[in-house]
Parts: C-alpha cells; structure tokens; sequence
C-alpha cells in the first residue's frame, strides 16, 4: 500500500531506580500515563523467557512511550492538554486526541455528519479516474524520455499516480464510486489489475479491516506481533524484527501474499468472486499510508472482549498530512477518519466529512504532518503487543538480537 518512507521517535530512557514506570491504558481502553511501582530490573538485561514469563502487572517498564518525564509530584492529569503536547511532539503528532468517552457510539459520530458528504457524485468519480490515467501515463512518458539523473523524480511521480488507481478501486469496494454496482465492480477489478491486486479477495479482507478495527487477532491491516510469535524460533524473530524494523514499508508485500491469494482465507460464498479475481491479475504498494493510518505508541489494539468501535474508528485513526501533489494523486486518502467512520463516504467527500469531525469531535483525533520523527517512531518503537503498554520495542525484548532497530535509531533522521 505506498512506498514513502517516513519516520520517527523519541526512545526514553529511564532510571529504574529513581523513575517509577510507565502504562499507556485508562478505562476508556485509549492510551494515558499511569505510575506503577518502580521495576526491580531493567528490561535490557533480562532474556526473552525471563521477561515474558510470570505476571507483567508487576513490573511494567516503558518499552514503547517516549515522553519527557515528571517526577511523580507534578505529574499531570492523564487529560492534561500540555502532557498531550509533549506526548504528540516526542512522537511526531500535531495532535493526540483525548480519550473518547465510553459513552459515544458509531451512531452519534455518523449522525453528526452532513449528508451530503454521503452523496455519489459521477462526473466527481470519474474525474478521479480522469486525473489518475493521466498522471500515470504522464509518468510513464517521463520514465521513457527522462535522462537518467531525473529518472529517480519519474519514479516517485509514477508511482505515487499509480496509488490512485488503489484509491479507486477502494472506492468501488466500499460502493462509493457510483450507483450502478456491476460498474463499480468492473471498474474496481480494472483499476486493481495493474497493481497485481486481485479485487474480490482484497475487497472481503478490507471490510473485515473495517468491522474490527484494532481489534487484536482479528484486523486483517498492520497487528502488532505476539509474544508467542518470537519466541516460536531464532530465524522466524530474526525474519520480524528486520520486517517490522528496517523493512517495514515494505512489508505489504508480505502481507499482500499472505491474505490475497489464499483461497482458505475465504468463506465458502466468497470463493468464487475470489478466483475471478486472483484470476484477472496475472506492486505499488502503500504501506505507508496504512501504516501510519492506525500505528502508533498511544493507539492501542483490544481484545474483542474490550473493543468499542467508536473508540477504535476515531481515537484509534490518524489523519496524515502529505505534500499536496501527492493528495491529489492518491485521492485524499489520507484524510482516513471520516473514511473508518463510515466507508460510504466517496474519495472526494473526505475533507469536507473531516471538516465536520474537527468542528463536532476535533479534540478527540489523532492528527500529524507526515516527518520523519513520525516513522522513526512507528518503525523503532511499536513491535510486540503488550496489554498494559499497548507496545514493546525488540530492543527492549530482545535487545541482543535488535541490531537493525539500533541501526535505524542511528540513522534515520529524528525531524518533525
């Protein structure tokens, strides 16, 4: 899902001995700052089946936070608006929304916006498909007539209008491109056949996505990795460790591989759709826009025993700002609240939805300028689930084995 690279994060690091440790959980299951006793170890010199073994309640440290510390006596609220400041600045955030109130439901979120944002526009539909067959064989004409010290530029062109036909044909699974539903199903496969995306099957996976947003085990999008996963071999933790660190914006077409092409994925009904599909398609990928979409320290994923899906669908997505030509390439989908709020909203109504989530629930969302700090952050810090702290970094974990994360500390750029 995008190839742009992005980055950033603060690693803190803590005295165990003055410092008590940190939790990033409340009781509206979003991420604050909770004091616990101080740890009796660091977590740095414990081996992975020391650490993992026996209650965890006990000795939570900071594994995936970077926050500029108080001591305990002036510690802030946890709904304190300059603790929230310093949190989005160590994490390359705008904003971090204030915990949503248990209380809120989908229902209240989606009454609150205006219709007309629900509305199918054809001639507004068929100018994206306008602009992205354009400015893709713009590229394509660029790659071939370009000298080779501008080919790099025609690359990034290319690829970036190529992410619109994905926009499209998402649009068409989510039946916001037009009225006429064979239309949007033929559009959809042709739009996704270029980019090696077999339509049927990614259009049931992604909706899944939308039922169980940052639902643990059960968001078919980015999970984090299970303490069970890396302790299951030496080679398979080797493999994550590079795949959620230096890889990672790469790592869609592991996932791509994974939940497409697997005709035991699907149910029964849905199987022959499927192989039409994977059929019709004989890989601009966005990783970086559906990575930032829902990874972050603060977000945190939830058992489908705790999850609540407003809580999930508006304090549990970002809105990342890129650089406008790629907006416009890519359709606006990177305004993606109002998109998980209802996935009836068409491409080109996002902004005006997001307008109206900002003026009704503006203090709640999660907002970001894409920097590198952001994916320093997203790349270097939030690795392995863990309950209390929504993440564990593998250098907390496994700290002899996480050479690439220290790797990418070194040099990938802290700038927000």
């Amino acid at each position: 899902e995008s190839a742009i690279i992005t980055s950033n994060h603060i690693s803190l690091a803590l005295s165990i001995s003055r410092n008590p440790s940190l939790s990033t959980k409340n009781a509206a299951g979003i991420s604050c700052i909770k004091w616990q006793k101080p740890c009796l170890r660091k977590l740095s010199h414990v081996r992975l089946n020391q650490q993992w073994k026996g209650t965890r309640r006990k000795s939570a440290l900071v594994q995936a936070v970077a926050v500029p510390v108080a001591p305990p006596s002036e510690l802030p609220p946890t709904d304190n608006t300059e603790h929230l400041k310093q949190l989005a600045e160590s994490y390359g955030f705008q904003q971090i929304g204030e915990p949503l109130p248990d209380d809120v439901t989908m229902r209240d979120i989606i009454t609150s916006l205006p219709k007309k944002v629900f509305e199918i526009n054809d001639m507004k539909a068929w100018g994206t498909v306008l602009i992205s067959v354009t400015s893709y064989a713009l590229g394509i004409y660029m790659i071939a007539k370009a000298p080779w010290y501008l080919l790099p530029l025609a690359w990034a062109w290319t690829g970036t209008a190529i992410t619109g036909f994905f926009v499209i044909g998402h649009d068409c699974a989510h039946k916001s491109f037009s009225k006429n539903k064979l239309l949007e199903d033929i559009v959809g496969t042709l739009a996704f056949m270029p980019l090696i995306y077999p339509y049927e099957p990614w259009r049931f996976k992604h909706d899944q996505h939308h039922a169980k947003t940052n639902m643990l085990r059960e968001d078919t999008a980015w999970l984090p990795i299970m303490k069970e996963d890396i302790e299951e071999s030496p080679a398979l933790r080797k493999a994550l460790i590079l795949g959620y660190g230096p890889l990672r914006t790469w790592m869609s077409v592991a996932h791509w591989l994974r939940f497409h092409f697997d005709l035991k994925k699907f149910r029964k009904s849905e199987v022959k759709r499927a192989t039409i599909s994977i059929a019709a398609v004989s890989a601009f990928m966005m990783s970086t826009f559906t990575i930032v979409h829902h990874t972050a320290p603060h977000i945190p994923f939830k058992d489908s025993k705790e999850w609540n899906a407003a809580q999930a669908q508006l304090n549990g997505t970002v809105h990342c700002d890129y650089p406008r030509w790629i907006e416009v390439l890519c359709h606006d989908i990177n305004v993606h609240i109002p998109h998980h709020i209802s996935p009836k909203i068409p491409s080109y109504n996002l902004r005006a939805a997001n307008q109206s989530l900002n003026e009704n629930w503006g203090k709640y969302l999660n907002k970001a300028v894409w920097n590198w700090r952001l994916m320093r952050t997203i790349m270097t810090t939030c690795h392995i689930y863990d309950k209390e702290e929504n993440y564990v970094s593998f250098e907390k974990a496994v700290p002899e084995e996480s050479q690439p994360i220290s790797f990418l500390k070194r040099v990938m750029p802290d700038y927000a």
